[in-house]
């Protein structure tokens, strides 16, 4: 297909800025309305210098003291008290705010997380990402026009954003959030225990599903009291897995139980849902046989426990390289070891990891000031997303450890993170770099092609929010117990099939392929 300058440059941007560490269009249209060209000018016009602070410029009056509500996404840590006691020392003292964060747990965020911007409750800012349907949610309202008090009230924030993530934080020619400004990968595998294998004659190999179906049954064999996958409430992503190793793309982009599909080696990629997909039966075959041998539990739907890797009842996960990183730094001596099963490796969308306002926030300029501090203020960003240094976190020759991450966890804000602030972690497994070197490389012979050109789409549900979100509980209701083998693998696919074409999916697919045709020929300009 032939690219212009703009495209390339939008995609090298976004191929260059790599992580150390590791997270639309108008009302017709899924892509940013805006192009890169014209965010520069937009973003020349509206910049306040980064050496000026909102305080200088006259343009927040911090005299009475305020408490600022966030909402994060994960399990809330038992000593995050401390954490926040120690942040809001630093908060207090700088902007003369406190920050109150509400956590809400895997189990439970893909009922609750929706809510929050549809309750009415008051709050000033949340974690989103492009998993957590960040431009739907911005076109029905939920979060504040970002477009005057951004760079006026976090310039240094707005000051240091790339052209692809501006891009990417773009729907109906606005700005809705404020992308991170660490690039994160789209790697996903296994991240699992080889201790609990040593004496055996496994033999090491982690390379495709094959080899990861004989692991889990010598699990099964050597260690019966524990589940060999780990698989709760929130589903299994090993449905997304597969579709990443054989090279397919979520239309959503991200792994989020999607349920629409395309090939992007295609010249004109067509959207199609898991039961077209000529390799479904394969993979409903494989879960069967992974639910009959008994690798995770029969009741994994009504499973709350999303640690129990952690804590040492299952043996193997499906996650990304930080995870892994996080998992062998935790536990050294259960010897993780990490494969990635995705086969065209891309950077993520900037908006991957993102942080809105609220349209019920009371305060948006202190809590866009404050942002703007944790983001640029090496103390106040270590504060808020590492801890308590001494006790929950210490650093080693330019590298960050965790003292207690039974208690203590990172900030589940990873929108936060910046290439300054942000750390290696200490004690990384010896193949971390090994595999990120490996990423960069194919990032640059991909080009921008491949699931490159695809990272800044984003869906536009507006115009087709009833059929969406009934689509949406067609598939939690009926493929989640599908793939996991609780249904007869069959007779389930053609159920799950009527239930979506009653739910509306055509209309559906109609509408998000013809905005995926608008996005690729706006980046082909």
């Amino acid at each position: 297909m032939k690219r212009s300058v703009r495209l390339a440059a939008f995609l090298m941007t976004l191929a260059m800025v790599i992580s150390v560490f590791a997270g639309c269009g108008d009302n017709k249209g899924g892509g940013s309305a805006a192009s890169p060209s014209s965010k520069e000018e937009k973003k020349s016009s509206e910049s306040v210098s980064s050496e000026t602070t909102p305080e200088d410029a006259g343009a927040l009056d911090t005299s009475k003291e305020v408490e600022l509500v966030m909402y994060v996404v994960s399990d809330r840590p038992a000593k995050q008290d401390e954490i926040d006691e120690n942040f809001n020392k630093i908060f207090k003292e700088k902007l003369n705010c406190t920050l109150k964060v509400n956590w809400i747990g895997w189990a439970e965020y893909p009922n609750k997380y929706p809510l929050l911007f549809s309750s009415g409750e008051k709050f000033d800012m949340a974690y989103t990402a492009t998993w957590l349907n960040y431009a739907s949610l911005a076109q029905k309202g939920a979060f504040l026009n970002l477009d005057e008090l951004w760079p006026k009230y976090a310039p240094k924030n707005f000051e240091r954003q790339s052209d692809s993530a501006l891009f990417q934080a773009t729907v109906d020619g606005h700005y809705y959030c404020i992308p991170t400004l660490l690039a994160t990968y789209s790697a996903y595998g296994p991240i699992f225990r080889t201790d609990i294998l040593e004496g055996t004659d496994w033999d090491g190999k982690m390379e495709n599903f094959d080899d990861l179906e004989k692991y889990l049954g010598y699990v099964k064999t050597a260690r019966p009291d524990m589940e060999p996958l780990n698989v709760y409430q929130s589903g299994s992503e090993v449905d997304d897995l597969f579709m990443h190793f054989n090279g397919q793309y979520p239309v959503k982009g991200a792994m989020s139980n999607d349920f629409l599909w395309l090939d992007p080696a295609e010249e004109d990629p067509q959207l199609y849902t898991f039961y077209e997909y000529e390799k479904t039966p394969e993979f409903l075959e494989m879960m069967n046989r992974w639910n009959e041998a008994g690798y995770f539990t029969k009741s994994a739907l009504s499973d709350t426990d999303s640690q129990k890797v952690k804590n040492g009842k299952a043996a193997c996960s499906v996650h990304n390289i930080d995870s892994y990183s996080g998992s062998y730094i935790e536990h050294p001596e259960w010897k993780f070891r990490y494969a990635n099963f995705t086969k065209d490796v891309s950077n993520l969308p900037f908006t991957q990891d993102a942080l809105v306002i609220s349209n019920t926030a009371e305060n948006p300029e202190r809590a866009l000031a404050l942002y703007d501090l944790i983001t640029s203020d090496e103390e106040a960003f270590r504060a808020f997303f590492y801890g308590v240094e001494g006790t929950s976190y210490e650093i080693i020759d330019g590298q960050v450890k965790s003292l207690d991450p039974d208690n203590y966890a990172f900030s589940a804000c990873w929108a936060a993170r910046t290439s300054e602030f942000n750390l290696d972690s200490y004690g990384a497994p010896a193949d971390l770099k090994t595999f990120k070197d490996g990423f960069d490389e194919h990032i640059k012979e991909m080009n921008g092609e491949g699931t490159a050109k695809f990272r800044g789409f984003s869906v536009n549900t507006t115009s087709i929010e009833t059929e969406y979100a009934a689509c949406q509980n067609v598939h939690q209701q009926y493929w989640w117990p599908l793939e996991l083998g609780y249904t007869d693998p069959v007779e389930g696919l053609k159920d799950y099939q009527s239930k979506m074409e009653a739910a509306g999916v055509e209309k559906v697919r109609e509408e998000l392929k013809r905005q995926l045709d608008d996005y690729l020929a706006e980046i082909a300009k």
